[in-house]
């Protein structure tokens, strides 16, 4: 980042010489700080998911463990033909509280899914904000160093473009 600064500071002293220049050189400070938002909108996106992600492992490993204690009492039962009516009618209880207990467990976890898959499409978005804002400011500052605007108006393209792709971003639901 300090890179990018310094060399911010000697395109505006190349504007300070050059008064035509001075909007290319407010242009490429503008893309500079929408990089930074971009990058910065996108680290918290992938974080986000990998957080998700973390807590949907965590709910299908526990819909397993209903799933296992489930079964081991259904072997149970199966196996305790001389076992007390009242304990046999616990275990079916048990086995009866598993199944709803798993239901909302696999509901949960296919919720968690989609907003995996949500952060998931956040943080893409806000990676492809940011590589089309890099390429805008580069073509940008392509313009100091040629002096031929079509090479300004080129980066301006296609920042419209890397700024879309941060709105949609922010308007994954």
């Amino acid at each position: 980042m300090t890179d990018e600064l310094q060399e911010l500071q000697e395109h505006a002293e190349h504007a300070q010489h050059n008064p035509s220049m001075a909007p290319v050189s407010l242009t490429m400070a503008i893309l500079a700080v929408l990089v930074a938002a971009a990058t910065l909108l996108g680290h918290r996106a992938h974080t986000e998911e990998v957080m998700k992600q973390a807590d949907l492992h965590d709910q299908w490993s526990f819909y397993q463990a209903k799933n296992i204690r489930q079964h081991e009492d259904e072997l149970f039962l199966g196996n305790s033909a001389g076992a007390a009516p009242d304990f046999r009618e616990k275990i079916a209880a048990e086995l009866k509280r598993y199944e709803t207990e798993k239901d909302t467990i696999h509901d949960k976890a296919r919720e968690l899914e989609g907003e995996v898959q949500k952060e998931s499409s956040r943080a893409d978005r806000y990676d492809w904000a940011e590589v089309l804002l890099e390429i805008a400011l580069v073509i940008a500052s392509i313009t100091l160093l040629s002096g031929r605007k079509m090479f300004w108006y080129a980066g301006m393209a296609i920042a419209v473009f890397g700024v879309g792709m941060m709105v949609m971003g922010a308007l994954v639901h």
